[in-house]
């Protein structure tokens, strides 16, 4: 378990895996709803299941039958809901200071 720098990217992905935090979701699924690009996204996932935030599973179908590659489902772990959201309210407490904050001229 760890922490992690939070770039806006990851930002977006947990706001989207925040709107339903029991939802299982692909990458490319994720990736359309954050506004991401997928090569993007997935590098997060990764970094987000190093260190325990997000746990991951290959569906279980065979590929010729469904006529596409078996797709990694990705979902919150309890820990990862409570990091998720520590990190998006402390993003807008810092803009939410940057906001407030009068011209210096």
């Amino acid at each position: 378990m760890g922490t992690l720098r939070m770039t806006t990217p990851r930002l977006l992905a947990l706001q989207a895996m925040l709107d339903d935090p029991e939802r299982e979701r692909y990458g490319l699924d994720l990736a359309t709803q954050a506004g991401l690009e997928p090569a993007t996204v997935y590098p997060i996932l990764v970094a987000f299941e190093t260190v325990g935030w997000v746990s991951s599973r290959e569906e279980d179908v065979d590929a010729h039958a469904v006529g596409r590659p078996r797709r990694r489902y990705y979902r919150l772990t309890p820990t990862g809901v409570t990091a998720a959201r520590e990190a998006v309210a402390a993003r807008r407490q810092r803009a939410a200071r940057g906001l407030s904050r009068r011209p210096a001229w």
